[in-house]
Formats: structure tokens, sequence, C-alpha cells
């Protein structure tokens, strides 16, 4: 079993985001990190027209829900896309691959070199991103924005409700996550199997993966707690982007200080594979409301 891989959970619509990630770890992969990548069985052809067969292990998204007895099949095929790629990801370590897994998104991308070191510390076992998230809920109270903050603190409430742990919450919100089998084995032996549960049952919208991970950390200790900052500069939203551009920031500044970046794809639209789902009505008038928060990060 390896110490640590690369993985990431992507669907057709980012097809194009996933090769811009792959070029990426290409460049900048100095220790030549294996990168798993999963998607349903039936977009593996599409995939490999897109981005060829090498560089990368494909597994298939069926197979990691197979690995959990407790999945019914075809359970993927009752949630919505978000929520069945959230329980994929976080249940890729059943596949028994490796005791570690940096869990990327599509939209990442690396931009300097990066080795194991940035994720195992010295004993083998890796850090954990683990953080407030003050800084980003001064800003959205400062733009006006409460609504984002007030439900990133309902959802860290919720979540810490389940263990019934006291005390301020943690949030992890955007990947790279760095995630160990040993904590996701204790959540499914500490709290899921006394309850005769998978975790299918509590990964919901309001009990997002990244939380319940902190949490089982927190609580079951089945590793030690190394706590490092966020390694990629994440925009949330576009009205940040604009907003952090307009102070100075790039790309190449932002190399002092973070592995990557990602450029969410809720807002960044121009990388969707395949034909628009949305009618044009309704794509235009997301560019106006985009173009508007432009002109506003400018008040």
């Amino acid at each position: 079993m390896k110490d640590i891989v690369l993985y990431c959970k992507t669907y057709s619509r980012d097809f194009l985001r996933l090769k811009r990630l792959l070029k990426s770890i290409d460049q900048f992969n100095q220790d030549k990190i294996p990168f798993y990548i999963s998607t349903p069985q039936d977009q593996r052809a599409e995939l490999t027209a897109i981005l060829g067969d090498v560089n990368y292990q494909w597994v298939s998204d069926e197979s990691i829900i197979a690995a959990n007895p407790k999945a019914p099949q075809g359970i993927e095929k009752t949630r919505s896309g978000g929520l069945s790629q959230q329980a994929i990801k976080s249940e890729f370590w059943r596949l028994g691959i490796s005791e570690n897994y940096v869990c990327l998104d599509s939209d990442c991308v690396f931009i300097k070199s990066f080795g194991r070191s940035d994720f195992l510390a010295s004993d083998t076992n890796p850090y954990t991103v683990i953080y407030q998230n003050k800084e980003f809920f001064q800003l959205a109270a400062n733009r006006n924005y409460a609504k984002v903050a007030n439900n990133l603190r309902l959802e860290g409430d919720n979540v810490k409700a389940l263990f019934g742990r006291v005390g301020p919450n943690y949030y992890c919100p955007c990947p790279p996550f760095i995630w160990s089998a040993k904590v996701w084995r204790s959540l499914d032996e500490n709290y899921l199997t006394p309850r005769n549960l998978g975790f299918w049952d509590i990964s919901t919208e309001s009990h997002p993966e990244t939380l319940l991970y902190l949490e089982a950390l927190l609580n079951y200790r089945a590793i030690p707690l190394y706590p490092i900052e966020q390694l990629f500069r994440i925009y949330y939203y576009d009205w940040q982007f604009y907003l952090l551009r307009r102070q100075g920031e790039v790309q190449k500044k932002l190399a002092n200080n973070y592995l990557g970046v990602i450029y969410q794809s809720n807002w960044e639209s121009g990388l969707d594979y395949g034909s628009p789902k949305k009618s044009f009505l309704s794509r235009a008038n997301k560019r106006i409301k985009s173009f508007l928060r432009y002109l506003q990060s400018y008040i």
C-alpha cells in the first residue's frame, strides 16, 4: 500500500478543467506522486479521448461504491451529483490503494513544485488543513455577503452536534484535502457501525464530508493532529476574485504562500465541457450579474 497518492473524482462536464489540472501535476509533481482519477464507468472512453491514458490511473466510481458493503447498489443514481461526489471522494480509501490521499477537485491548478513533504510529516502521518476561516468570514462581512458566512457556520454547528463536541467550529471547506484512511476508518468503526449506518446515510447537504472528516479526527484521534493552513488560494466567488485582483493579487505572487489556486467552476464556466445545460437567457443573466459584481468591487 502506498503512503500517499493524489486523487480526483470527476465527471464529463469538468474534463477540460481536469486536463488543465493534469498538465499542472505533470509540470510540478517533483516526487512523482501517483495520480488517480475516478469517473462513472460509462464516461471512461470520453475521458481517455480528452486526456489520453498516461500520467494517471483510472478507477471507476462504481468500484469505490462497491467497496463498501453497506452502500446499496446504484445509490449514486438516487442522489444529487454533489452529494454523490462527496460520498465517493470520501470512500476512495476503501480501495486499499494508499494510507493517505490528497483529494483534489477538477478546478484545482498547481502553480509551483510540490512533493510528499508538503502533505506528510516526518513520521509519515499527514498534515491536516484546519482553521476557523475568520479571514473569509470577515471579507464576506465587509462586502455585505453575511449569508455566505452564516451558511458555513450552520454547517459547522450541524456536524459538531453529531459528535456532541463543544467548542469552536473548524473548517477545511475547499480542496486539496489531505485525508487519512485511518481517520475515515475510525469514523466507520466508532460512529457509523454502532448505529448501523453507512457513510451515505450521514453525507448530506447539512453534513459535508470535509467537516465529517475533521470532527472524526478531533473526536477519535486516529492520527496525530499536525495543523496547517490552506494549501491553495481559493476564490469561492467571483466578487472575491475581482476584489483581490484589484488589491494586486496575481498568480506569481500567490506562489509565495500557496501550492496552487482554485477558480471554482460554479462561476468560472468558460471551461465547461459539452453543450450548455442552461438556456441562453439564463447564461446571459449570469454574465450580467457577474459583471455587476465586478463593478461593485470598485466600491
